[in-house]
């Protein structure tokens, strides 16, 4: 039994039972983390509440809803929404996306999403700006294994996205996305490079420059 009086490792992997860990799902002192667990392996993430992370999440998120609109590609966005199966597996990420014939697979009402009845996102992001080491390991292995089909993590630090295309077995390295057609992680790391010297409004005016359709 975990009690929300001992002191609990957070921001970091630590072995803990399936049943303890749902209970710290449901301990209202972690309202506001974010949790994963894998391989009998539980993690508790406070939510990043910096400027940097706060910034890189919404012009990317921004871009993404700017893109599939102007190339008329069927969307739907969530934030920080929590993913489980039954197999002891479950992951919130920063950014999740249905997009295309899964656009509108998960109905209003839904909590957390259980994925033996609905089907993975086609996209998940993690913005990372303290754990770039785990979101490129431990992460990137429990998101082959929810059957997503791509995944980005955007390196605040370094400025720079570092794209996945989940395979049966796998991933793979990616210059551009699959399932947003003929998207280059070129353009979106210029858009965080422009982020960092000048506004979103202005950011986002290049964008409609560089996308438009003519």
């Amino acid at each position: 039994m975990i009690t929300t009086q001992a002191k609990l490792i957070t921001d970091t992997w630590i072995t803990i039972t399936w049943e303890n860990y749902l209970q710290l799902c449901d301990d209202p002192n972690y309202e506001k983390a974010k949790f994963y667990y894998y391989n009998e392996q539980g993690r508790i993430e406070m939510t990043p509440i910096g400027n940097d992370h706060s910034r890189d999440h919404g012009i990317i998120c921004h871009a993404i809803y700017l893109y599939a609109g102007l190339r008329n590609i069927p969307l739907n966005g969530n934030d920080n929404c929590s993913y489980r199966k039954a197999e002891r597996k479950e992951a919130q990420p920063d950014l999740s996306f249905y997009i295309g014939d899964n656009v509108n697979v998960i109905p209003y009402g839904t909590s957390i999403v259980d994925l033996n009845i609905y089907t993975p996102p086609n996209l998940v992001i993690e913005v990372s700006n303290t754990s770039l080491a785990d979101d490129k390991g431990e992460k990137r292995l429990l998101y082959e294994d929810l059957g997503v089909q791509e995944y980005w993590i955007i390196d605040v630090k370094n400025v720079n996205i570092i794209a996945f295309q989940m395979e049966e077995k796998g991933s793979r390295r990616i210059t551009k996305s699959q399932v947003l057609p003929d998207l280059e992680m070129s353009i979106l790391v210029e858009t965080l490079q422009k982020s960092r010297e000048t506004n979103h409004s202005e950011v986002s005016r290049w964008l409609l420059q560089k996308w438009q359709i003519n």
